[in-house]
């Protein structure tokens, strides 16, 4: 089994942070999707690339495992769980320096636990020391077939900005099968949620793999979402700015009356308390909205405007 190096696929150090693994991981996706790439056949394939990295990197506790195991890091617990019941059985070897060796019958194998991972044996390598201790009974060491953990699957659901402020129901097809799911108001662009048990089943008994789901949320005409605050440009005329009056302004849940204060400059903002995006999992709470106004300069002025216009200039 060739090794792939997740943080090379994302473009990353093995330092990088949650935070730039997520933002590598959403610039490549979008660069990737096969939506967008309809001409290019390695594509999806790239796009399975970097879904399966940021599967193992964006989890804390599946990257410890992937950089301590490399390749085999969904199999950690069954090699903890062997190497700890061999050793309380004392069927091997003890040879220092973090290691373990380990025999089927067919080649030794040792495994560093310095991040070396698993090397000797015979030309099938790793493939034979997993069948030899999950596979099924290879001699008088061996303990039977064991039950494993099946793959997880990555799905992408698309989503309007007003769709993701409201809590609503969606059926996906993933690998031929129909999951039906709730989303919860308030999801955010690039947000994974996990599924448990939705993914492929488990081999020999073993429990199923997980499904995960990234939302992507399209950029709306009207609205720009910051967090759980919204912001909107609202045109205002000059007279109005001027001399004051009211204007209808767009929220998510319908139209609100703004008065403008004469005097209004152009750029002044004003903020909507609770009118912005609700907040996720918090019902009840929401964001603010940013309204900010744009003051018109009126345009195919008449020569009597223009003259009024020389009128109030020259009063200045």
């Amino acid at each position: 089994m060739a090794y792939i190096d997740y943080y090379k696929i994302l473009g990353v150090d093995k330092r990088a942070s949650q935070d730039d693994i997520k933002k590598a991981f959403r610039k490549l996706a979008r660069k990737y999707h096969p939506d967008l790439n309809p001409n290019d056949p390695s594509a999806k394939d790239k796009f399975q690339e970097i879904n399966e990295a940021n599967e193992v990197l964006s989890d804390p506790e599946k990257r410890k495992k992937y950089d301590e195991y490399g390749e085999h890091w969904k199999h950690a617990d069954e090699f903890e769980a062997q190497k700890r019941a061999q050793q309380q059985a004392g069927g091997f070897g003890g040879f220092g320096g973090g290691g373990q060796e380990f025999s089927d019958g067919n080649g030794t194998y040792w495994y560093s636990s310095d991040g070396e991972g698993f090397s000797g044996g015979n030309a099938g390598g790793f493939s034979d020391f997993f069948e030899s201790m999950f596979g099924g009974h290879r001699g008088g060491r061996g303990q039977g077939s064991a039950g494993f953990r099946g793959q997880d699957f990555n799905a992408e659901l698309r989503l309007s900005l007003r769709d993701a402020a409201q809590t609503h129901k969606q059926i996906l097809t993933v690998n031929g099968k129909q999951v039906r799911i709730t989303i919860p108001a308030g999801v955010a662009d690039g947000q994974v949620i996990k599924l448990k048990g939705y993914g492929a089943e488990g081999i020999n008994g073993g429990p199923a793999g997980d499904l995960y789901i990234t939302f992507v949320i399209a950029e709306d005409p009207v609205f720009k979402r910051l967090g759980d605050d919204l912001y909107v440009d609202v045109e205002v005329e000059l007279y109005t700015a001027v001399l004051g009056g009211e204007k209808l302004v767009d929220t998510l849940d319908g139209k609100v009356k703004l008065k403008i204060k004469p005097e209004t400059q152009n750029g002044t903002k004003v903020r909507l308390k609770g009118k912005g995006f609700p907040v996720y999992k918090k019902e009840g709470q929401f964001g603010d909205l940013i309204v900010t106004y744009s003051v018109k300069i009126p345009t195919n002025l008449t020569d009597r405007q223009k003259e009024l216009f020389r009128e109030l200039q020259s009063m200045n």
